[in-house]
Protein backbone atom coordinates (compact mmCIF):
# COMPACT_ATOMS: atom_id res chain seq x y z
CA UNK A 1 0.00 0.00 0.00
CA UNK A 2 1.34 3.40 -0.88
CA UNK A 3 -1.08 6.17 -0.02
CA UNK A 4 -0.07 9.81 0.12
CA UNK A 5 -0.85 13.03 2.01
CA UNK A 6 0.03 16.67 1.64
CA UNK A 7 2.30 18.79 3.79
CA UNK A 8 3.61 22.33 3.75
CA UNK A 9 6.89 23.74 5.01
CA UNK A 10 7.97 22.37 8.37
CA UNK A 11 9.51 24.64 10.97
CA UNK A 12 11.06 21.85 13.03
CA UNK A 13 14.52 22.38 14.50
CA UNK A 14 15.27 25.66 12.78
CA UNK A 15 18.42 27.05 14.31
CA UNK A 16 18.62 30.63 15.56
CA UNK A 17 21.43 31.80 13.32
CA UNK A 18 22.53 35.04 11.74
CA UNK A 19 20.23 36.73 9.25
CA UNK A 20 20.83 39.37 6.62
CA UNK A 21 18.40 41.90 5.12
CA UNK A 22 17.27 41.60 1.50
CA UNK A 23 15.40 44.30 -0.40
CA UNK A 24 13.36 43.66 -3.55
CA UNK A 25 12.85 46.78 -5.63
CA UNK A 26 10.80 49.13 -3.49
CA UNK A 27 9.51 46.35 -1.24
CA UNK A 28 10.41 46.33 2.44
CA UNK A 29 13.48 44.50 3.72
CA UNK A 30 13.34 40.78 4.47
CA UNK A 31 15.81 39.28 6.90
CA UNK A 32 17.10 35.92 5.73
CA UNK A 33 19.30 33.12 7.03
CA UNK A 34 22.90 33.33 5.87
CA UNK A 35 23.84 29.63 5.91
CA UNK A 36 22.68 26.05 6.40
CA UNK A 37 23.61 25.01 9.91
CA UNK A 38 24.70 21.53 10.96
CA UNK A 39 21.55 21.33 13.06
CA UNK A 40 19.40 22.10 10.03
CA UNK A 41 21.18 19.48 7.96
CA UNK A 42 20.61 16.83 10.61
CA UNK A 43 16.96 17.82 11.01
CA UNK A 44 16.35 17.80 7.27
CA UNK A 45 18.04 14.44 6.81
CA UNK A 46 15.76 12.97 9.48
CA UNK A 47 12.56 14.42 8.01
CA UNK A 48 13.36 13.69 4.37
CA UNK A 49 12.51 9.95 4.30
CA UNK A 50 9.33 10.61 6.29
CA UNK A 51 8.20 13.21 3.76
CA UNK A 52 8.94 10.88 0.86
CA UNK A 53 6.76 8.24 2.46
CA UNK A 54 3.92 10.68 3.09
CA UNK A 55 3.99 11.93 -0.50
CA UNK A 56 4.05 8.59 -2.26
CA UNK A 57 7.80 8.63 -2.75
CA UNK A 58 10.09 10.35 -5.20
CA UNK A 59 9.03 10.47 -8.83
CA UNK A 60 11.67 8.81 -10.97
CA UNK A 61 12.77 9.52 -14.51
CA UNK A 62 13.86 12.46 -16.68
CA UNK A 63 11.34 14.84 -15.11
CA UNK A 64 12.93 14.33 -11.69
CA UNK A 65 16.43 15.00 -12.99
CA UNK A 66 15.26 18.13 -14.75
CA UNK A 67 13.54 19.49 -11.62
CA UNK A 68 16.61 18.72 -9.53
CA UNK A 69 18.83 20.76 -11.85
CA UNK A 70 16.50 23.77 -11.94
CA UNK A 71 15.91 23.61 -8.18
CA UNK A 72 19.57 23.51 -7.27
CA UNK A 73 20.39 26.43 -9.56
CA UNK A 74 17.68 28.61 -8.07
CA UNK A 75 18.31 27.50 -4.48
CA UNK A 76 21.90 28.78 -4.47
CA UNK A 77 20.53 32.24 -5.22
CA UNK A 78 19.20 32.29 -1.65
CA UNK A 79 22.66 32.60 -0.11
CA UNK A 80 22.00 29.59 2.13
CA UNK A 81 24.87 27.87 0.32
CA UNK A 82 26.94 28.51 -2.78
CA UNK A 83 27.26 24.79 -3.47
CA UNK A 84 24.44 23.28 -5.51
CA UNK A 85 25.27 19.90 -4.01
CA UNK A 86 24.11 21.14 -0.61
CA UNK A 87 20.52 21.11 -1.85
CA UNK A 88 18.37 17.99 -2.26
CA UNK A 89 15.58 18.77 -4.72
CA UNK A 90 12.86 16.15 -5.11
CA UNK A 91 9.97 15.74 -7.53
CA UNK A 92 7.25 13.96 -5.55
CA UNK A 93 4.81 11.37 -6.89
CA UNK A 94 1.79 13.23 -5.56
CA UNK A 95 -1.46 14.31 -7.28
CA UNK A 96 -1.87 17.46 -5.17
CA UNK A 97 -0.59 20.86 -6.27
CA UNK A 98 2.09 21.50 -3.68
CA UNK A 99 5.65 22.62 -3.12
CA UNK A 100 7.61 23.16 0.08
CA UNK A 101 11.09 23.29 1.56
CA UNK A 102 12.51 22.36 4.94
CA UNK A 103 15.70 23.42 6.73
CA UNK A 104 18.84 21.63 5.69
CA UNK A 105 18.61 22.30 1.95
CA UNK A 106 15.63 20.06 1.13
CA UNK A 107 13.25 21.35 -1.54
CA UNK A 108 10.17 19.59 -2.93
CA UNK A 109 7.59 20.02 -5.68
CA UNK A 110 4.85 17.60 -6.71
CA UNK A 111 4.44 16.29 -10.23
CA UNK A 112 0.91 17.69 -10.23
CA UNK A 113 2.13 21.24 -9.63
CA UNK A 114 4.82 20.76 -12.26
CA UNK A 115 2.07 19.84 -14.74
CA UNK A 116 0.32 23.15 -14.00
CA UNK A 117 3.44 25.11 -14.94
CA UNK A 118 4.23 26.24 -18.47
CA UNK A 119 7.90 27.09 -18.44
CA UNK A 120 11.13 26.66 -16.51
CA UNK A 121 11.00 30.15 -15.01
CA UNK A 122 7.68 29.33 -13.33
CA UNK A 123 9.23 26.18 -11.86
CA UNK A 124 12.21 28.18 -10.62
CA UNK A 125 9.91 30.85 -9.19
CA UNK A 126 7.86 28.36 -7.15
CA UNK A 127 10.96 26.59 -5.83
CA UNK A 128 12.58 29.94 -5.08
CA UNK A 129 9.47 31.04 -3.18
CA UNK A 130 9.67 27.90 -1.04
CA UNK A 131 13.38 28.31 -0.36
CA UNK A 132 12.53 31.89 0.59
CA UNK A 133 10.20 30.64 3.31
CA UNK A 134 13.09 28.69 4.84
CA UNK A 135 15.60 31.50 4.41
CA UNK A 136 13.24 33.91 6.18
CA UNK A 137 12.58 31.48 9.06
CA UNK A 138 8.86 31.41 8.31
CA UNK A 139 8.52 27.76 9.27
CA UNK A 140 9.88 28.46 12.74
CA UNK A 141 7.41 31.31 13.26
CA UNK A 142 4.54 29.23 11.92
CA UNK A 143 5.41 26.40 14.29
CA UNK A 144 5.36 28.84 17.18
CA UNK A 145 1.93 29.98 16.03
CA UNK A 146 0.79 26.36 15.97
CA UNK A 147 1.62 26.07 19.63
CA UNK A 148 -0.54 29.09 20.42
CA UNK A 149 -3.56 28.41 18.24
CA UNK A 150 -6.09 25.67 17.74
CA UNK A 151 -5.40 23.57 14.65
CA UNK A 152 -7.71 21.70 12.31
CA UNK A 153 -11.35 21.75 11.31
CA UNK A 154 -14.33 22.38 13.55
CA UNK A 155 -14.73 18.73 14.52
CA UNK A 156 -11.03 18.35 15.25
CA UNK A 157 -11.14 21.47 17.38
CA UNK A 158 -14.05 19.99 19.29
CA UNK A 159 -11.93 16.92 19.95
CA UNK A 160 -8.88 18.88 21.07
CA UNK A 161 -9.99 18.87 24.69
CA UNK A 162 -9.75 16.02 27.18
CA UNK A 163 -11.48 13.05 25.58
CA UNK A 164 -12.99 10.42 27.84
CA UNK A 165 -11.29 11.76 30.94
CA UNK A 166 -8.05 9.85 31.54
CA UNK A 167 -8.68 7.18 28.91
CA UNK A 168 -5.92 8.41 26.64
CA UNK A 169 -8.20 8.63 23.59
CA UNK A 170 -7.17 12.26 23.27
CA UNK A 171 -4.52 10.88 20.93
CA UNK A 172 -7.35 10.46 18.43
CA UNK A 173 -6.86 14.08 17.40
CA UNK A 174 -3.25 13.51 16.40
CA UNK A 175 -3.37 9.88 15.31
CA UNK A 176 -6.86 9.51 13.89
CA UNK A 177 -8.25 12.05 11.48
CA UNK A 178 -5.07 13.61 10.15
CA UNK A 179 -1.46 12.94 11.02
CA UNK A 180 0.70 15.20 13.13
CA UNK A 181 2.22 16.68 10.00
CA UNK A 182 -1.23 17.56 8.69
CA UNK A 183 -2.16 19.21 11.95
CA UNK A 184 0.92 21.40 11.68
CA UNK A 185 0.01 22.45 8.15
CA UNK A 186 -0.92 26.04 8.86
CA UNK A 187 -1.35 28.88 6.47
CA UNK A 188 1.48 31.32 6.15
CA UNK A 189 0.61 34.87 7.12
CA UNK A 190 0.08 37.51 4.46
CA UNK A 191 3.34 39.16 5.47
CA UNK A 192 5.22 35.87 5.17
CA UNK A 193 3.71 35.26 1.74
CA UNK A 194 4.78 38.69 0.58
CA UNK A 195 8.29 38.14 1.90
CA UNK A 196 8.59 34.75 0.17
CA UNK A 197 7.22 36.26 -3.05
CA UNK A 198 9.79 39.04 -2.86
CA UNK A 199 12.57 36.54 -2.29
CA UNK A 200 11.35 34.30 -5.10
CA UNK A 201 11.40 37.29 -7.45
CA UNK A 202 14.90 38.19 -6.30
CA UNK A 203 16.15 34.65 -6.87
CA UNK A 204 14.60 34.61 -10.36
CA UNK A 205 16.30 37.86 -11.27
CA UNK A 206 19.70 36.90 -9.90
CA UNK A 207 19.39 33.46 -11.54
CA UNK A 208 18.89 35.03 -14.96
CA UNK A 209 15.17 34.23 -15.32
CA UNK A 210 12.27 36.51 -16.15
CA UNK A 211 11.13 37.69 -12.68
CA UNK A 212 7.54 38.01 -13.94
CA UNK A 213 7.24 34.23 -13.93
CA UNK A 214 6.14 34.03 -10.29
CA UNK A 215 3.21 36.34 -10.94
CA UNK A 216 2.11 34.12 -13.81
CA UNK A 217 2.33 31.01 -11.65
CA UNK A 218 0.25 32.63 -8.92
CA UNK A 219 -2.39 33.38 -11.54
CA UNK A 220 -2.39 29.72 -12.61
CA UNK A 221 -2.82 28.60 -9.01
CA UNK A 222 -5.76 30.96 -8.59
CA UNK A 223 -7.31 29.56 -11.77
CA UNK A 224 -6.77 26.02 -10.50
CA UNK A 225 -8.53 26.94 -7.25
CA UNK A 226 -11.51 28.18 -9.21
CA UNK A 227 -11.54 25.07 -11.40
CA UNK A 228 -11.42 22.67 -8.48
CA UNK A 229 -14.30 24.52 -6.86
CA UNK A 230 -16.37 23.76 -9.97
CA UNK A 231 -15.64 20.05 -10.02
CA UNK A 232 -18.63 18.29 -8.48
CA UNK A 233 -17.57 16.02 -5.67
CA UNK A 234 -13.97 17.13 -6.01
CA UNK A 235 -11.61 15.42 -3.59
CA UNK A 236 -9.60 18.59 -3.38
CA UNK A 237 -11.42 21.88 -2.90
CA UNK A 238 -8.29 23.82 -3.80
CA UNK A 239 -4.66 23.08 -4.61
CA UNK A 240 -2.78 22.28 -1.43
CA UNK A 241 -0.20 24.95 -2.27
CA UNK A 242 -2.98 27.52 -2.49
CA UNK A 243 -4.44 26.26 0.79
CA UNK A 244 -1.27 26.56 2.84
CA UNK A 245 -0.11 29.62 0.89
CA UNK A 246 -3.32 31.66 1.10
CA UNK A 247 -4.95 33.85 -1.52
CA UNK A 248 -2.64 33.58 -4.55
CA UNK A 249 -5.05 35.68 -6.63
CA UNK A 250 -4.52 38.77 -4.48
CA UNK A 251 -0.75 38.41 -4.82
CA UNK A 252 -0.62 38.28 -8.62
CA UNK A 253 -0.57 42.06 -9.13
CA UNK A 254 1.83 42.67 -6.29
CA UNK A 255 4.27 40.08 -7.65
CA UNK A 256 4.05 41.68 -11.10
CA UNK A 257 4.93 45.07 -9.60
CA UNK A 258 7.79 43.51 -7.66
CA UNK A 259 9.16 42.00 -10.86
CA UNK A 260 8.91 45.35 -12.64
CA UNK A 261 10.82 47.10 -9.86
CA UNK A 262 13.50 44.39 -9.59
CA UNK A 263 15.65 46.05 -12.22
CA UNK A 264 15.97 42.84 -14.20
CA UNK A 265 15.46 42.99 -17.96
CA UNK A 266 15.67 39.22 -18.44
CA UNK A 267 12.93 37.52 -20.43
CA UNK A 268 14.36 33.99 -20.12
CA UNK A 269 11.57 31.43 -19.64
CA UNK A 270 13.02 28.25 -21.24
CA UNK A 271 9.55 27.14 -22.27
CA UNK A 272 10.64 24.55 -24.84
CA UNK A 273 13.02 22.84 -22.43
CA UNK A 274 10.33 22.71 -19.77
CA UNK A 275 7.65 21.31 -22.10
CA UNK A 276 10.06 18.64 -23.28
CA UNK A 277 10.67 17.67 -19.66
CA UNK A 278 7.03 17.67 -18.54
CA UNK A 279 5.84 15.63 -21.51
CA UNK A 280 4.63 12.23 -20.28
CA UNK A 281 4.51 13.07 -16.58
CA UNK A 282 1.83 11.25 -14.58
CA UNK A 283 -1.25 13.42 -13.96
CA UNK A 284 -3.76 12.95 -11.17
CA UNK A 285 -3.80 9.84 -9.02
CA UNK A 286 -1.31 7.06 -9.55
CA UNK A 287 -3.29 3.80 -9.89
CA UNK A 288 -0.65 2.06 -7.79
CA UNK A 289 -1.76 4.32 -4.93
CA UNK A 290 -5.48 4.21 -5.61
CA UNK A 291 -7.71 6.46 -7.67
CA UNK A 292 -10.15 9.13 -6.47
CA UNK A 293 -12.73 9.98 -9.12
CA UNK A 294 -15.49 12.23 -7.89
CA UNK A 295 -16.97 10.51 -4.86
CA UNK A 296 -15.56 7.05 -5.62
CA UNK A 297 -12.25 5.53 -4.49
CA UNK A 298 -10.79 2.50 -6.27
CA UNK A 299 -7.53 0.68 -5.60
CA UNK A 300 -6.59 -1.83 -8.32
CA UNK A 301 -3.80 -3.48 -6.35
CA UNK A 302 -5.85 -3.87 -3.16
CA UNK A 303 -8.87 -4.79 -5.31
CA UNK A 304 -11.33 -2.65 -3.36
CA UNK A 305 -13.64 0.31 -3.85
CA UNK A 306 -16.01 2.54 -1.90
CA UNK A 307 -18.07 5.69 -2.40
CA UNK A 308 -18.04 8.79 -0.17
CA UNK A 309 -21.38 10.26 0.95
CA UNK A 310 -22.95 13.05 -1.06
CA UNK A 311 -21.52 16.44 -0.04
CA UNK A 312 -18.28 14.99 1.34
CA UNK A 313 -14.82 15.54 -0.13
CA UNK A 314 -12.19 12.83 -0.39
CA UNK A 315 -8.38 13.04 -0.23
CA UNK A 316 -6.03 10.14 -0.98
CA UNK A 317 -3.20 10.00 1.54
CA UNK A 318 0.03 8.13 2.28
CA UNK A 319 -1.54 5.87 4.87
CA UNK A 320 -5.24 6.48 4.48
CA UNK A 321 -8.04 8.02 2.45
CA UNK A 322 -9.61 11.00 4.27
CA UNK A 323 -13.29 11.85 3.84
CA UNK A 324 -14.47 15.21 5.16
CA UNK A 325 -17.77 17.06 5.31
CA UNK A 326 -19.93 19.15 7.59
CA UNK A 327 -21.45 16.04 9.17
CA UNK A 328 -18.21 14.40 10.24
CA UNK A 329 -14.79 13.14 9.24
CA UNK A 330 -13.49 9.70 8.34
CA UNK A 331 -10.39 7.82 7.29
CA UNK A 332 -10.08 4.54 5.46
CA UNK A 333 -6.91 2.65 6.30
CA UNK A 334 -5.26 -0.63 7.21
CA UNK A 335 -3.84 -2.20 10.36
CA UNK A 336 -2.26 -5.58 11.24
CA UNK A 337 -4.84 -8.38 11.18
CA UNK A 338 -4.79 -11.72 13.02
CA UNK A 339 -8.09 -12.97 11.62
CA UNK A 340 -10.31 -11.66 14.44
CA UNK A 341 -12.28 -8.52 13.53
CA UNK A 342 -13.14 -7.72 17.16
CA UNK A 343 -9.45 -7.80 18.10
CA UNK A 344 -8.67 -5.72 15.01
CA UNK A 345 -11.12 -3.02 16.10
CA UNK A 346 -9.75 -3.05 19.65
CA UNK A 347 -6.22 -2.67 18.31
CA UNK A 348 -7.20 0.31 16.15
CA UNK A 349 -8.80 2.03 19.13
CA UNK A 350 -5.83 1.16 21.36
CA UNK A 351 -3.42 2.66 18.86
CA UNK A 352 -5.46 5.87 18.95
CA UNK A 353 -5.54 5.91 22.72
CA UNK A 354 -2.11 7.43 23.24
CA UNK A 355 0.44 6.14 25.71
CA UNK A 356 -2.11 4.45 27.97
CA UNK A 357 -3.94 2.77 25.11
CA UNK A 358 -7.00 2.77 27.39
CA UNK A 359 -10.35 2.79 25.61
CA UNK A 360 -13.68 1.91 27.24
CA UNK A 361 -14.86 -1.62 26.55
CA UNK A 362 -17.85 -2.10 24.32
CA UNK A 363 -19.76 -4.63 22.28
CA UNK A 364 -18.74 -5.25 18.69
CA UNK A 365 -21.59 -5.48 16.19
CA UNK A 366 -21.26 -7.74 13.16
CA UNK A 367 -22.72 -7.72 9.67
CA UNK A 368 -21.90 -8.57 6.06
CA UNK A 369 -21.23 -5.87 3.46
CA UNK A 370 -21.29 -6.93 -0.19
CA UNK A 371 -20.21 -10.42 0.79
CA UNK A 372 -17.44 -9.19 3.13
CA UNK A 373 -17.52 -10.07 6.86
CA UNK A 374 -17.65 -6.74 8.72
CA UNK A 375 -17.83 -5.46 12.29
CA UNK A 376 -17.97 -2.13 14.10
CA UNK A 377 -17.89 -0.49 17.50
CA UNK A 378 -18.69 3.07 18.60
CA UNK A 379 -17.08 4.88 21.56
CA UNK A 380 -18.53 8.03 23.15
CA UNK A 381 -16.03 10.80 23.76
CA UNK A 382 -16.61 13.87 25.94
CA UNK A 383 -14.80 16.85 24.49
CA UNK A 384 -14.66 20.47 25.63
CA UNK A 385 -17.36 21.22 23.07
CA UNK A 386 -19.56 18.34 24.07
CA UNK A 387 -19.82 14.61 23.38
CA UNK A 388 -18.85 13.03 20.06
CA UNK A 389 -18.89 9.50 18.65
CA UNK A 390 -15.81 7.65 17.37
CA UNK A 391 -16.50 4.48 15.36
CA UNK A 392 -14.20 1.85 13.87
CA UNK A 393 -15.89 -0.11 11.06
CA UNK A 394 -13.73 -2.99 9.80
CA UNK A 395 -13.86 -5.45 6.89
CA UNK A 396 -12.27 -8.89 6.42
CA UNK A 397 -10.99 -9.19 2.84
CA UNK A 398 -9.58 -12.66 3.38
CA UNK A 399 -6.01 -13.79 2.99
CA UNK A 400 -5.07 -12.18 6.28
CA UNK A 401 -6.06 -8.70 5.10
CA UNK A 402 -8.48 -6.29 6.73
CA UNK A 403 -9.28 -2.61 6.24
CA UNK A 404 -11.30 -0.14 8.28
CA UNK A 405 -12.98 3.22 8.50
CA UNK A 406 -12.38 5.49 11.48
CA UNK A 407 -15.43 7.74 11.77
CA UNK A 408 -16.00 10.88 13.86
CA UNK A 409 -19.58 12.12 14.14
CA UNK A 410 -21.81 14.09 16.48
CA UNK A 411 -22.77 12.31 19.71
CA UNK A 412 -25.58 9.85 19.27
CA UNK A 413 -25.11 9.49 15.53
CA UNK A 414 -22.67 6.60 15.53
CA UNK A 415 -22.02 5.81 11.88
CA UNK A 416 -24.50 8.59 11.05
CA UNK A 417 -23.99 10.24 7.65
CA UNK A 418 -21.38 7.63 6.74
CA UNK A 419 -23.92 4.78 6.61
CA UNK A 420 -24.04 4.71 2.77
CA UNK A 421 -20.23 4.79 2.62
CA UNK A 422 -19.60 1.89 5.00
CA UNK A 423 -22.16 -0.15 3.03
CA UNK A 424 -20.48 0.68 -0.30
CA UNK A 425 -17.19 -1.13 0.35
CA UNK A 426 -16.72 -3.92 -2.16
CA UNK A 427 -14.16 -6.06 -3.93
CA UNK A 428 -13.05 -5.02 -7.39
CA UNK A 429 -13.11 -7.70 -10.03
CA UNK A 430 -9.89 -8.48 -11.83
CA UNK A 431 -11.41 -6.97 -14.96
CA UNK A 432 -12.42 -3.74 -13.20
CA UNK A 433 -9.00 -3.45 -11.56
CA UNK A 434 -7.20 -3.94 -14.87
CA UNK A 435 -9.33 -1.23 -16.49
CA UNK A 436 -7.96 1.47 -14.16
CA UNK A 437 -5.34 3.38 -16.13
CA UNK A 438 -3.27 6.49 -15.35
CA UNK A 439 -3.58 9.88 -16.98
CA UNK A 440 -0.48 11.62 -18.34
CA UNK A 441 0.47 15.02 -19.71
CA UNK A 442 1.06 15.06 -23.45
CA UNK A 443 2.65 18.04 -25.17
CA UNK A 444 1.27 18.47 -28.69
CA UNK A 445 1.83 20.94 -31.48
CA UNK A 446 -1.14 22.98 -32.64
CA UNK A 447 -2.20 22.18 -36.20
CA UNK A 448 -3.94 24.42 -38.70
CA UNK A 449 -7.60 24.68 -37.76
CA UNK A 450 -7.07 23.68 -34.13
CA UNK A 451 -8.84 25.80 -31.51
CA UNK A 452 -8.93 25.74 -27.73
CA UNK A 453 -12.34 24.10 -28.05
CA UNK A 454 -11.20 21.32 -30.37
CA UNK A 455 -8.07 20.56 -28.36
CA UNK A 456 -10.03 20.62 -25.11
CA UNK A 457 -12.15 17.73 -26.42
CA UNK A 458 -9.01 15.58 -26.27
CA UNK A 459 -8.72 16.00 -22.50
CA UNK A 460 -9.20 12.65 -20.72
CA UNK A 461 -12.19 13.83 -18.67
CA UNK A 462 -15.92 13.66 -19.11
CA UNK A 463 -16.58 17.08 -17.60
CA UNK A 464 -15.17 20.60 -17.68
CA UNK A 465 -12.81 19.71 -20.52
CA UNK A 466 -12.48 23.30 -21.76
CA UNK A 467 -11.84 24.72 -18.29
CA UNK A 468 -9.24 22.05 -17.59
CA UNK A 469 -7.46 22.71 -20.88
CA UNK A 470 -7.42 26.47 -20.37
CA UNK A 471 -6.16 26.18 -16.80
CA UNK A 472 -3.32 23.74 -17.44
CA UNK A 473 -2.12 25.94 -20.33
CA UNK A 474 -2.71 29.33 -18.66
CA UNK A 475 -4.90 30.40 -21.58
CA UNK A 476 -7.89 32.71 -21.82
CA UNK A 477 -11.14 31.39 -23.26
CA UNK A 478 -10.75 33.63 -26.32
CA UNK A 479 -7.09 32.71 -26.89
CA UNK A 480 -6.00 32.27 -30.51
CA UNK A 481 -3.66 29.35 -31.18
CA UNK A 482 -0.99 29.40 -33.87
CA UNK A 483 0.11 26.36 -35.90
CA UNK A 484 3.26 24.92 -34.34
CA UNK A 485 2.49 26.33 -30.91
CA UNK A 486 2.94 23.72 -28.16
CA UNK A 487 0.19 23.06 -25.64
CA UNK A 488 -0.49 20.45 -22.98
CA UNK A 489 -3.38 18.01 -22.94
CA UNK A 490 -4.15 15.25 -20.45
CA UNK A 491 -4.53 11.81 -22.01
CA UNK A 492 -4.97 8.21 -20.85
Amino acid sequence: MNWKISLACSGAALAAIATVPVVIGQQRAVRTVSSISAQDKASGAKQHPELLKEFGGAYAGPQARYVEGVGRRIAVQSGLSNAQGDFTVTLLNSPVNNAFAIPGGYVYVTRQLMALMNDEAELAGVLGHEVGHVAALHGQRRQQAAQRNAIGGALLQALSGALLGDSGLAGLVQKGIGTGSQLLTLKFSRTQEYEADDLGIRYLASGGYDPRALSGMLASLAAQSNLDAQVAGSARSMPEWASTHPDPASRVGRAAKGAASSGSKSTVRNRDAFLTAVNGVLYGDDPKQGIVEGSRFRHPDLRLAFTAPSGFGMENGADAVSVTGSGGQAQFGVAPYSGNLAAYIDNVFAKLGGASGSVPAGEVSRTTVNGLPAAWRTVRANSQSGPVDATVFAYDFGGGKAYHFLLLTAAGQGVGPFAPMVQSVQRLSAQDAAAIKPRRVAVVAVKAGDTVQSLAKRMAYDNLQLQRFLTINALAANASLKPGQKVKIVTW
